[in-house]
């Protein structure tokens, strides 16, 4: 099992900038991918972004390309963490961020049913 905590979330303003972290814990050495997912009220789960632990990769989605940044500690350190840096920031930005897990690899790294873990979520919010 993996134990997956996200933290940073918060209220900002249009334009504003957040890094959300999330730490993992437990059979790490089994995660082949991570990601970030968002939901917003009334909305479908929707992929962000993704990165594959070992080789680094990284997939984004269209809507958040040149504004966020997905990074992670040094896949040979004991600590996983990933983190999430957000800048210019839109409304439309607003949702529960969620990180997840996967041992597997793939194509499926922008569909949920691709991740087996999951962490509690944190709110972002913008706006003015």
């Amino acid at each position: 099992q993996v134990q997956l905590v996200e933290s940073g979330g918060g209220l900002v303003q249009p334009g504003g900038s957040l890094r959300l972290s999330c730490a993992a814990s437990g059979s790490i050495f089994s995660i082949n991918t991570m990601g970030w997912f968002r939901q917003a009220p009334g909305k479908e789960r929707e992929f962000v972004v993704a990165v594959r632990w070992s080789g680094g990769r990284t997939y984004y989605a269209d809507s958040v390309k040149g504004r966020f940044t997905i990074s992670r500690d040094n896949p040979k350190s004991t600590l996983y963490t990933l983190y999430l840096q957000m800048n210019s920031l839109k409304a439309e930005d607003t949702a529960v961020y969620y990180c997840a897990g996967s041992p597997y690899g793939g194509n499926w790294y922008a569909s949920p049913t691709g991740y087996e873990y999951w962490g509690q979520g944190t709110q972002v919010t913008v706006s003015s």
